[in-house]
C-alpha cells in the first residue's frame, strides 16, 4: 500500500469467508491501481449509520455490502441509482466527493449466466428461496430480462416479505405469489430454482438444502447465489436430478466487474481474475 492507497471495502456481518477482496485485490493489481480491498465485519446494525458517516469523514473510496445489510444501509446515503431505488436494496456504494451514492450490481450480475437460456424461461414459471436483498434483485432482474408467467417467493416470514415487496416497483411487474420456505412442493412445476439464502454456505450450515432434493427433476435449471463453496449441496443434488446449474461464482463475478467500474472507472480484467479465484478456491 502507498501513501495515496484508495480503500475499498466489504460491509457485512461474520463475512471473512468472502473472496471479495481477492478479486478486487487481484483486479487492481493487474491494473496498476493504487486501490485495496478489505472487509469490514459489523456486528451490530445499529452501528450501520456511524459507519457510513465515518467513512465519508475518513474519504473511504467505496463499498460492496452484503448479508445482512443490503437494505439497513440505503436510509444513510445520499442517492439511489435506479436499480437500488428499484427495490430500495444496495450492494455497491460509491464515495463521489463526500456524496454515498447507492447502486445495485446485483441485478445485472444475476442475470448475465442466466441470458443463454431465456427463451426457455420466457412465460414460464420461475422460483426463489429467500426474501432478502438477493432475492429482490433476483426478482427486479427476472422482470428485467426475461418475462416469466409469475415468480414463486418461498420464505421464512410471509408477511415480513410482502410489506418488503411494498416498498419496491417491481410489484407492478410480473406476480410474485409469497409461500411459506416449508411447503416447496409447487416448485416442481418450476423451470428456474433460485436459492437466494445463505443455506450451504461454508461453515454456515453448509450441509443443508433450502427444500428436499427430491423435488428436482431434469427440467430445471438450479441457480444457488451461495458462491463458497463453488459446488454447493443444492448444485450437488441438482446435478444428481439431471438439472442444468449455475454457480453463484457467476453471479459473484459479475456482479464484481460492475461494482470495480463504479469505483474505477476501469474495466476488470475480468479471465485472469476468474482463474486466480478458481484457483484459490479449489486449493486443498
Amino acid at each position: 500500500m502507498k501513501r495515496a492507497t484508495k480503500i475499498l471495502g466489504l460491509i457485512g456481518c461474520a463475512v471473512d469467508y468472502s473472496y471479495s477482496p481477492l478479486i478486487h485485490n487481484r483486479a487492481c493489481g493487474l491494473l496498476g491501481l493504487d486501490y485495496h480491498y478489505t472487509i469490514f465485519n459489523i456486528a451490530d446494525p445499529s452501528m450501520i449509520g456511524d459507519a457510513l458517516c465515518g467513512a465519508k469523514a475518513l474519504g473511504i473510496a467505496g463499498f460492496n455490502v452484503t448479508i445482512p445489510y443490503k437494505k439497513t444501509v440505503v436510509p444513510f446515503l445520499d442517492a439511489l441509482s435506479e436499480e437500488a431505488a428499484s427495490i430500495q436494496a444496495v450492494n455497491t456504494i460509491v464515495n463521489d466527493g463526500g456524496k454515498l451514492i447507492g447502486y445495485n450490481t446485483d441485478i445485472a450480475g444475476f442475470a448475465a449466466p442466466l441470458l443463454p437460456y431465456r427463451e426457455s424461461m420466457t412465460g414460464k414459471t420461475l422460483s426463489i428461496f429467500g426474501g432478502g436483498g438477493a432475492a429482490l434483485a433476483a426478482i427486479e432482474a427476472l422482470n428485467r430480462f426475461f418475462a416469466p408467467k409469475e415468480i414463486l417467493l418461498f420464505v421464512r416470514d410471509p408477511e415480513k416479505t410482502r410489506t418488503l415487496l411494498e416498498e419496491c416497483s417491481h410489484k407492478n411487474y410480473v406476480p410474485v405469489t409469497i409461500l411459506h420456505s416449508g411447503t416447496p412442493a409447487k416448485m416442481r412445476e418450476c423451470r428456474l430454482i433460485v436459492n437466494a439464502t445463505p443455506i450451504g454456505t461454508r461453515g454456515r450450515n453448509a450441509s443443508f438444502l433450502p427444500f428436499e432434493g427430491e423435488l428436482l427433476h431434469s427440467g430445471q435449471i438450479v441457480y444457488d447465489m451461495v458462491y463458497n463453496p463453488v459446488e454447493t449441496p443444492l448444485l450437488l443434488a441438482a446435478k444428481q436430478a439431471g438439472a442444468t446449474t449455475i454457480s453463484g461464482i457467476e453471479m459473484l463475478i459479475g456482479q464484481a466487474e460492475r461494482s470495480f467500474t463504479l469505483w474505477t472507472g476501469m474495466q476488470m480484467p475480468t479471465m485472469a481474475v476468474r482463474e486466480s479465484l478458481l484457483q484459490e478456491i479449489h486449493q486443498p
